[in-house]
């Protein structure tokens, strides 16, 4: 089991930044993919990035390509997505996930995901 604590949402005008941290509770974490994904009210939750466990390889949802970063670090534990230019469609609430996949490769696919965190509010305000 690997438990993943997100930080780092707020409310944020449209245009400003925001950057969001995910802490593992293992180091096991570090050999697995990992993603971020969001969910607006009344919508489906949704692919946002993902990384794989070396960070060579990174995928982006078309909406968030180019103004959002995923990224991580081994030493910590820890996973970021640093988001620039926040719309107001970005509102929704962020959640960072694992897929229990030693080595494993970047993916889209929500269902591949096997922990997640408990989300972390992102507003933005128009």
């Amino acid at each position: 089991q690997v438990q993943l604590v997100e930080s780092g949402g707020g409310l944020v005008q449209a245009g400003g930044s925001l950057r969001l941290s995910c802490v593992a509770s293992k180091g096991a974490f570090n050999n697995y993919p990992m993603g971020w994904f969001r969910q607006a009210p009344g919508k489906e939750r949704e692919f946002v990035a993902s990384i794989d466990w070396r960070g060579a390889s990174i995928l982006y949802a078309d909406s968030v390509k180019g103004r959002f970063t995923i990224s991580r670090d081994r030493f910590k534990s820890s996973g970021y997505l640093q988001m620039n230019s926040l719309q107001s469609d970005d509102t929704a609430v962020y959640y960072c996930a694992v897929v229990r996949r030693s080595l494993g490769s970047a993916t889209r696919d929500r269902q591949a995901y096997d922990f997640w965190g408990q989300g972390t509010q992102v507003t933005v305000s128009s």
